[in-house]
């Protein structure tokens, strides 16, 4: 087979008549030369079930993985991109609301050596209006904080070639983010804009907490941004304590304070509160540089090689 499409799937059981569906068709448009690799990631319903009973009859080449607890969607794309045998990989989410013909187009880019890795962009969400607000202002923080260049919809789905699923599957950090890695590595990288298709079936498990977790985890794992804002903010808060030590001086010595010990005691929680924030900084920026060296990501990646030899 030349193309492998990854599926997590979790909570999906009244989804999966609708995507064994798609497989076939997104299949026949591959010209029968896609495998599907079903990863079950510890989902409580039927969907290993239902799989595990269609495998046979789906006309296609196919995997089925199963995790032995639910370690989040992330995992279970690297889980199928390790086990995949085709050339080129693409991920699409089992309740369809990225639309199959999604992945059908990733597949095409990368055969036609368009890119290296192709991003499917979210340009409309047919959403209820507190997810589609919730899920806005989620992106926005992560582009300002996490991967500057991230699309404003955000990113779910992707596909790749063989050599950015090598490099990917290279970087093994247990609390990361699988898309900022996406984007860090680099290559050559292509957006395709679709809209997100409602939910038929089902809940999404993609909770508030969930979010916030992943927030954290990328933040984190990315970026030294909170220990650079706690520096600026102790710098910052020395100068201010400086400036308003001079003025609580001038007001002592021309008599405005009459408190004793007043002015002493200000200067002194002012300028050490400020020391203090400074300090943590500077602290935090060596135990930054150690974490990221711990990690051990490659300082850079060769992305073609080309010689004259012979």
């Amino acid at each position: 087979m030349k193309y492998s499409i990854v599926i997590p799937v979790y909570k999906n059981e009244q989804s999966i008549p609708r995507l064994l569906q798609a497989l076939a068709g997104m299949n026949d448009a591959l010209d029968g030369e896609m495998e599907a690799v079903f990863v079950v990631d510890g989902s409580p319903d039927r969907s290993y079930e239902l799989l595990n009973n269609a495998l046979g009859m789906l006309g296609m080449p196919a995997q089925l993985l199963a995790h032995s607890r639910n370690f989040g969607s992330f995992p279970a794309i690297r889980t199928g991109l390790m086990h995949a045998r085709g050339d080129y990989f693409g991920v699409m989410a089992a309740d369809l609301q990225e639309p199959p013909e999604l992945a059908v187009s990733f597949f095409k880019s990368l055969a036609a050596d368009e890119c290296d890795v192709v991003i499917g962009t979210r340009q409309v969400r047919d959403d209820p209006f507190f997810s589609r607000l919730s899920s806005a202002l989620f992106w926005r923080f992560y582009r300002m904080l996490v991967v500057k260049d991230m699309p404003e919809g955000g990113v779910d789905v992707f596909g790749c070639n063989r050599t950015f699923r090598d490099q990917l599957l290279k970087l093994e950090e247990s609390r990361s983010s699988l898309i900022a890695l996406v984007f860090w590595l680099g290559f050559r990288r292509k957006c395709v804009g679709y809209s997100r298709q409602v939910r038929l079936e089902g809940k999404s498990a993609w909770t508030f907490r969930k979010k916030l977790d992943y927030m954290m985890d990328s933040v984190f794992a990315f970026t030294d941004y909170p220990i650079r804002l706690l520096t600026r903010i102790g710098m910052f808060g020395v100068l201010g304590s400086l400036f308003f030590g001079a003025v609580v001086l001038v007001a002592r010595l021309s008599g405005a304070i009459q408190v004793p010990g007043y002015a002493a005691l200000i200067l002194t929680t002012v300028l050490l509160g400020a020391m203090n924030l400074f300090g943590l900084g500077l602290i935090g920026t060596y135990a930054w540089r150690a974490y990221e060296n711990s990690k051990r990501r490659p300082l850079a990646i060769v992305a073609l090689r080309t010689s004259n030899d012979k």
